[in-house]
């Protein structure tokens, strides 16, 4: 009783007790597992995804780095192409070496990228087809080229052929014309036939004696000849005494020989029409000793006829 007086109560015990003592509903329980399950398999489903992502990813990035090394092998060999390409049409050339320095600024700017995406790669693939598509459209344009230089380097040894042959033909012509012509020129020279030397007095009378003679007279014949060109002709006659000097007079006139000034004893003109002329040319002068005189006949630039006479 005392100690229900100092205000212990015995029920205050009795009911912490009993709450110390009162079971957790399972209902809760179980309500905390299916949440700690629910976010494991959260976490597990995004660490799958993570990692999932993270490996597309770098699936992405080894394809990316595969195009673009393709691009730029492809590039390269383009520029390799590019390179390989030689010709002399001045037009053709300088549109190769635009489109090669274009191909050089393109693989400068693929050295420079560091953002890799799906566009840029098909941008760089786009512009590099283009760059091969110019090139085999150059290609084409030198092998037409090349296809009509063969053609012509062909038609243009034909021609040559036909050209020396045609030379030929023609350097044998003009052999065989010259060879006819000098034939003809040779055939055309008059000629002088018989030739006689007689001693004259002053009468023109033959003398026995050369030593008498106040003059002398050359004849001769001037053959016929049908190539001959008609007309008058100046005949000149060289007689060379015993003692080797030509007769000439004071004036001691010359006329032209193979490019030379011969003197001569005298000179007459006739008309020659292609037949026999008979003519005869005087030498006035006198003392003239006896033997062997040398008589010779010129016309035209050309010895026609000589020939020696004894003289007593």
């Amino acid at each position: 009783m005392e100690e229900n007086k100092q205000g212990y109560d015995p029920s205050e015990f009795e009911d912490d007790d009993y709450m110390t003592s009162q079971p957790v509903p399972e209902k809760s329980i179980r309500g905390y597992r299916i949440v700690i399950i629910i976010l494991s398999v959260i976490l597990v489903a995004l660490s799958v995804l993570y990692f999932s992502i993270h490996r597309q990813q770098m699936l992405d990035n080894e394809l990316l780095q595969a195009d673009r090394d393709s691009i730029q092998n492809d590039l390269g060999r383009l520029m390799t192409d590019y390179d390989g390409l030689r010709i002399s049409n001045d037009s053709i050339s300088a549109g190769l070496n635009f489109e090669r320095e274009r191909a050089d600024s393109l693989m400068t700017r693929l050295k420079k990228e560091r953002s890799w995406n799906l566009a840029k790669i098909k941008q760089y693939e786009k512009e590099v087809g283009t760059l091969r598509t110019i090139m085999k459209g150059y290609v084409k344009q030198i092998d037409s080229l090349n296809t009509l230089n063969k053609k012509l380097i062909k038609e243009n040894v034909g021609f040559r052929k036909e050209i020396s042959s045609a030379k030929l033909r023609a350097d044998m012509a003009e052999e065989k014309a010259a060879e006819l012509d000098n034939k003809v020129k040779v055939g055309s020279v008059l000629r002088a036939r018989d030739i006689r030397l007689s001693a004259l007095n002053d009468r023109s009378k033959p003398v026995s004696r050369v030593k008498n003679a106040a003059r002398l007279r050359v004849d001769f014949v001037l053959a016929a000849n049908e190539l001959a060109t008609p007309g008058n002709k100046a005949v000149y006659v060289r007689i060379t005494s015993p003692d080797g000097y030509v007769l000439t007079t004071e004036a001691m006139p010359t006329f032209e020989f193979e490019g030379e000034r011969l003197s001569y004893s005298a000179m007459r003109e006739v008309d020659y029409q292609n037949q026999d002329l008979e003519v005869g040319i005087y030498y006035n002068s006198t003392g003239f000793a006896a033997g062997t005189y040398q008589i010779q006949l010129y016309c035209e630039g050309r010895l026609i006829g000589q020939t020696q006479v004894v003289m007593k």
